[in-house]
């Protein structure tokens, strides 16, 4: 006998409707906003600064930066992504934003 053999019925891993779908390639990023890079203390603000603050989990975790708050002071900001919105305010706050690969 093979392991869900219901006696000939349909079994019921068969039955039960499959859902969903787990793209492989995806790739996930941690997310952050302005307003939080700004309370650090920093100039230059990169992935593993960010582990050292507490505010990602892992210091190899992608980053991706969002335009939510304002910035007051000049930063060098280092992240795989960033919105258009937190380019344009880190540009206008007098810093630079650099994309890693």
């Amino acid at each position: 006998m093979m392991r869900g053999f219901e006696g000939g019925q349909m079994p019921l891993h068969r039955r039960l409707p499959k859902r969903g779908f787990t793209n492989i390639f995806r790739v996930e990023y941690s997310v952050i906003n302005l307003d939080r890079l700004a309370g650090i203390g920093e100039s230059t603000i990169t992935p593993e600064v960010l582990h050292n603050a507490g505010f990602i989990k892992r210091a190899d975790a992608r980053v991706k930066v969002l335009g939510d708050g304002e910035l007051k002071t000049a930063l060098t900001v280092k992240a795989h992504k960033f919105s258009k919105s937190a380019q344009e305010k880190i540009s206008k706050a007098g810093g630079k934003f650099e994309v890693l690969q």
